[in-house]
């Protein structure tokens, strides 16, 4: 089986095609077209064997991780997606292995209106390149550079499963441990928050997805809106089965602010708008948590029982950090 073959029997008509894709794959380019009074939000993800994934964990693991991975970032933008081009690089062809991770991109795909349009293969190490693109309303964006002195601190979700997952991938020793197997799913079969991100246009004031860590993410808001904050580290949410394998309450807490590839939601919103977040979350399948509030001034505070904790955490590193 060759290239072709390969993007004839995996890639092409497996899905509806949607209205305003004129043109998808088979073709130099595909072509699409907008609505009006919409901005095209766009990003781009590399995922690399022994860096962001095992390369014998499960493919539809892998395939799953990739795309939300993904959609979360036009979640953090309160993007509907709609369009995802794929480059995939393999070592060698495995049908096997493509079989089950073309079917569960897709399924993810489908469930969140998202057409593959087009893409390359290529033979090299296992990698994946995604770029994801959706529709937003014109000068309606989520950003990072809207956060005000006042402005309280929210996340959805539980935070540093993902973190404990990724212990279970990498230590065999951890797998005798309560919900270990729970929490190795977990760590790639993330959900991202695209209803929560635009059920937040109208009220947060700015937005960013969890990809690397709370305590890295969050200060990407701070520095693009020229502000501090303070974090009360005891409202950070957390999962029973989080709890039970670390069976350590302030580790707990330490992994909730650096565990990487959790793709929630971390957002700010006036006092303002606070009493609109009930209505506007009821529907989107997730919760949500205020941990703390925006600050003059242009650093990150932690502090736990009203006294500041100093804890010398760091977020996922790319160039300094793999799974294997």
């Amino acid at each position: 089986m060759n290239e072709f073959n390969v993007i004839d029997k995996y890639f092409i008509d497996r899905q509806t095609q949607r209205r305003d894709v004129l043109l998808s794959i088979g073709d130099d380019c595909a072509l699409v077209k907008a609505p009006e009074n919409t901005a095209i939000a766009i990003s781009t993800d590399t995922l690399v064997a022994g860096t962001h994934f095992i390369a014998d964990a499960k493919p539809a693991w892998i395939a799953h991780k990739a795309l939300a991975s993904n959609l979360s970032d036009l979640a953090a933008m309160g993007a509907t997606p709609s369009w995802v081009s794929l480059a995939l690089t393999l070592p060698k062809i495995d049908e096997h292995w493509l079989a089950e991770f073309c079917d569960a991109f897709y399924d993810l795909a489908d469930y969140y209106g998202v057409q593959l349009i087009g893409g390359d293969t290529t033979k090299g190490p296992l990698s994946i390149t995604l770029t994801v693109q959706g529709f937003v309303p014109e000068h309606r964006a989520l950003a990072r550079s809207g956060a005000k002195v006042g402005d309280w601190i929210y996340v959805t979700g539980n935070l540093g499963d993902s973190k404990a997952g990724l212990d279970v991938v990498l230590d065999s020793a951890t797998r005798s441990r309560p919900y270990s197997k729970e929490l190795e799913e977990r760590h790639y079969l993330a959900t991202p928050r695209i209803l929560a991100g635009q059920a937040l246009l109208p009220i947060a004031s700015a937005a960013v997805d969890i990809s690397d860590g709370l305590i890295s993410d969050l200060k990407h808001i701070l520095k693009r809106s020229n502000v501090g904050a303070r974090v009360d580290v005891d409202l950070l949410p957390t999962s029973p089965e989080l709890r039970e394998f670390l069976a350590d309450r302030q580790l707990s807490k330490q992994y909730a602010l650096s565990s990487g590839e959790e793709y929630e939601l971390c957002f700010t919103v006036s006092e303002e708008n606070r009493g609109a977040l009930d209505s506007a979350l009821a529907h989107c399948g997730a919760t949500y948590t205020r941990i703390g509030q925006i600050r003059s001034g242009n650093t990150l505070e932690l502090q736990s029982n009203g006294k500041p904790v100093d804890w010398q955490l760091e977020g996922f590193d790319h160039f300094e950090e793999q799974v294997v």
